[in-house]
């Protein structure tokens, strides 16, 4: 769980009044107490009312919440629009994840807005061919660039030649009909994309520590993307 995700769970769990334990938080968030107390301090600094301490428990003083969410109808039209794309043409983890966040935006926009969102005509077509391992192979690159595992995967190129390669994940791009992968392949010893439709086995291969310029930042930097 991303940290922003968390404080806002904390919130949730803050509201009313509620006492509620430092260890009691790590464990709904699986997280440790440590950063449970770290969060805490964010939260206390950020200046939300956030009273006790470590060993009793902490509790948000009444008369402080968090603010109805509020967008304009340029925003509103972003997001269902993106959230619809995603559910077309993203990962099977991320179509659902775009599905749940409309609901919970919907559960807390005003009457107003949440009118607008059914009035945004903004569609994306799921074709017959969307299905497929590739929409998971979204989700599994999307993970590993972030936990930094390496795959071993089986490609076939565009003229058809096949190979197997270890590959280090930096990142997913989509190019308007098509996902690739971002990564420093080990065989290459070099950056490459991979279309992620071209890939016909994945498995992990272990971890890998980043390297300085092996990471996504150094290859838009250099480029890499354009040769």
């Amino acid at each position: 769980m991303r940290r922003a995700d968390r404080l806002f769970q904390i919130l949730q769990y803050l509201r009313g009044g509620r006492l509620i334990t430092a260890a009691q938080l790590a464990e709904k968030l699986e997280v440790t107490p440590r950063t449970i107390y770290r969060d805490i301090a964010h939260l206390i600094g950020s200046g939300v009312p956030i009273d006790g301490e470590a060993g009793v428990g902490y509790l948000m003083r009444d008369g402080y919440d968090l603010p109805p969410l509020m967008f304009t109808q340029e925003e509103i039209v972003a997001l269902v629009a993106g959230a619809r794309i995603l559910q077309s043409w993203g990962g099977t983890k991320m179509a659902a994840a775009a599905q749940e966040a409309l609901v919970k935006i919907d559960t807390v926009l005003p009457d107003d807005a949440r009118k607008k969102v059914g009035q945004v005509n903004v569609h994306a077509v799921t074709m017959p061919w969307h299905g497929g391992t590739w929409r998971d192979y979204i989700d599994q690159f999307e993970a590993a660039a972030e936990d930094y595992t390496r795959f071993e995967i089986a490609y076939e190129d565009e003229h058809g030649k096949q190979s197997q390669r270890i590959v280090r994940p930096l990142g997913v791009w989509f190019w308007g009909k098509v996902w690739t992968a971002v990564c420093w392949c080990e065989l290459r010893n070099d950056f490459r994309m991979f279309r992620l439709d071209r890939i016909s086995q994945l498995s992990e291969a272990g971890s890998f520590h980043p390297q300085k310029e092996q990471t996504l930042q150094h290859f838009m930097d250099c480029k890499a993307y354009m040769r």
